[in-house]
């Protein structure tokens, strides 16, 4: 399935945007969100200098609902907080993407990764534009989850056949070889080949609608 690495500008004019940018020496690590029908629950870590003030500044601002101070470092502090601005958390969730923490914004940017369909990335991208995020999207790489998909005998035949050079081109192994070094007949090794083969192919053209 394929897995996003998104960057993301949040909209001036939220709290967040305007609390990290005035304060580009924090990092705002969120460790836990969730949306509710008209605010948002969180739990950030915030990371720098002067976070006296800025916890102030966050419990002073008329978007954000509610702060409770949990704990407190020299560096470091922990708050849980509600607000009526949870723009980012509420594009995700139209999209139907699953949430992917800790999401750290310092300075208004923060980066995502995201693992979905390409059809949910381009949802999730559709809802950003609808609520005025502007994004970049850095990478995309096709990932397979092989530890659920096969079963350790697929895994390790495959395995076994990309080491010997069996899916080189050229071929550096044939079946017949292949099937010595796992000790098993020619036919058995072509039919568990072709079955986890069709594993892996099924699960990449799946992930691709």
């Amino acid at each position: 399935m394929p897995r996003a690495t998104l960057a993301i500008t949040l909209p001036k004019q939220t709290w967040v945007s305007e609390l990290s940018t005035s304060n580009p020496d924090v990092t705002f690590e969120v460790l836990a969100a969730m949306p509710s029908e008209e605010t948002g629950v969180g739990l950030v870590e915030l990371s720098g200098s002067n976070l006296d003030a800025v916890v102030a500044e966050m419990n002073a601002d008329d978007r954000v609902v509610s702060t409770n101070l949990l704990e407190v470092r020299e560096d470091a502090a922990l708050v849980q907080f509600e607000t009526t601005e949870p723009l980012l958390l509420l594009s995700i969730r139209e999209a139907g993407v699953p949430l992917e923490l800790p999401i750290a914004i310092r300075d208004g940017e923060a980066e995502l990764e995201v693992t979905a369909s390409r059809g949910r990335l381009s949802e999730l991208g559709e809802q950003f534009e609808a609520f005025g995020i502007p994004f970049d999207l850095r990478s995309v790489k096709q990932t397979v989850e092989m530890e659920s998909l096969l079963t350790d005998d697929q895994r390790g035949l495959l395995e076994t056949a990309a080491d010997a050079g069996y899916y080189d081109s050229p071929r550096r192994c044939t079946l017949t070889e292949l099937a010595e070094k796992v000790g098993l007949a020619k036919s058995t090794t072509s039919e568990k080949l072709h079955r986890a083969e069709g594993r892996v192919i099924k699960e990449y053209l799946d992930s691709d609608q």
